[in-house]
């Protein structure tokens, strides 16, 4: 059974319940996206010492599985921080300034794309193309979707998630 963990919650590695999590999609057709998708939910990210459980239930090589795993950016290495946060860098919302805003964004939080902050609270990721083109720069701030964004209303953002 899956734990109902959120980026706000992290499991550790628990090989018992990772063995668990694959096992119930290894006679499903497409079983390794799933299982993928499982450990993700249950942990958090996708442990990599889950490579080898997954190798060898599918039977494919870790490399295989590493493959899988990094063509689809949905699916983390390490855990999140308890806000997510997504720039736009496609070419609308770079033409609106979505690159000065993510330079902003990184010297306001001390991380570049890509990092999660030292203590945990802020993971900051590029994207490209939200899909709001017409109302460029455009981010996700836990998953929710922001036009518009200026430097001021990221700030503005920012602080309410800081009370």
């Amino acid at each position: 059974m899956l734990n109902d963990k959120t980026h706000l919650e992290k499991a550790e590695w628990d090989e018992t319940e990772a063995r668990q999590v694959i096992e119930q999609f290894t006679g499903l057709k497409g079983g390794l996206m799933e299982a993928l998708h499982g450990l993700q939910h249950a942990f958090g990210f996708i442990p990599k010492p889950s490579y080898d459980l997954l190798a060898d239930v599918f039977n494919l090589s870790k490399a295989e599985i590493y493959g899988v795993k990094s063509f689809y950016h949905d699916f983390k290495s390490e855990p999140q921080g308890h806000h997510v946060i997504q720039i736009c860098q496609a070419e609308s919302c770079q033409a609106r300034g979505s690159r000065a805003l993510t330079r902003h964004v990184q010297e306001l939080l001390g991380i570049k794309l890509g990092q999660t902050t030292h203590d945990g609270h802020f993971t900051l990721e590029a994207v490209y193309c939200l899909g709001n083109c017409a109302v460029s720069p455009n981010i996700t701030f836990d998953g929710k979707l922001h036009g518009r964004m200026s430097e001021d209303n990221f700030d503005g953002l920012l602080k309410k998630v800081a009370l």
